[in-house]
């Protein structure tokens, strides 16, 4: 199944997740139509919490059922399969992949305390927003260390 995809309106947390892991996810609110439309003309995966949605000739969806993230991206990881291996994380506001940075380029874009204990870097050439891995990053990486860890890896 294609890793190209397209979350509704009711699964916007899990967008910005599966963008951290690498998936090209756009996230879309609107009427059923147009998301319906989208998926269609870009060829992607319709992920919905909407049974009637789910139901539309034409789309490939996945039905997420759970009501949580972990699940819910385990969900979408058997549906879809795993991230490529060579998937770089995209920014969870625009979808684009981050492209690593250096600590000077990073340095007017970043509090200063951050800019003086952190070294890694990435940015997002869309919007510009910048990303680091802050405190909460351990908590973030052992979600997501606990989801991926039933995945059986990419063939090569």
């Amino acid at each position: 199944m294609s890793s190209k995809l397209l979350a509704d309106a009711m699964l916007g947390k899990l967008a910005r997740w599966l963008r951290m892991l690498g998936y090209d996810t756009l996230y879309m609110r609107g009427a059923d139509a147009k998301i319906a439309h989208r998926a269609r003309a870009e060829d992607r995966v319709l992920l919905t919490r909407d049974h009637e949605l789910a139901k539309r000739r034409g789309l490939r969806t996945v039905l997420i059922d759970a009501q949580t993230l972990e699940p819910q991206l385990e969900e979408v990881i058997a549906a879809v399969g795993p991230p490529p291996s060579d998937a770089r994380a995209r920014c969870m506001a625009c979808n684009v992949p981050l492209r690593p940075i250096t600590k000077d380029e990073a340095r007017p874009h970043v509090p200063p305390y951050v800019a003086q204990t952190h070294e890694r870097f990435q940015r997002c050439d869309q919007c510009g927003k910048v990303y680091w891995e802050g405190s909460h990053w351990h908590g973030i990486q052992a979600r997501l260390n606990e989801v991926l860890a039933d995945v059986p890896p990419q063939e090569e």
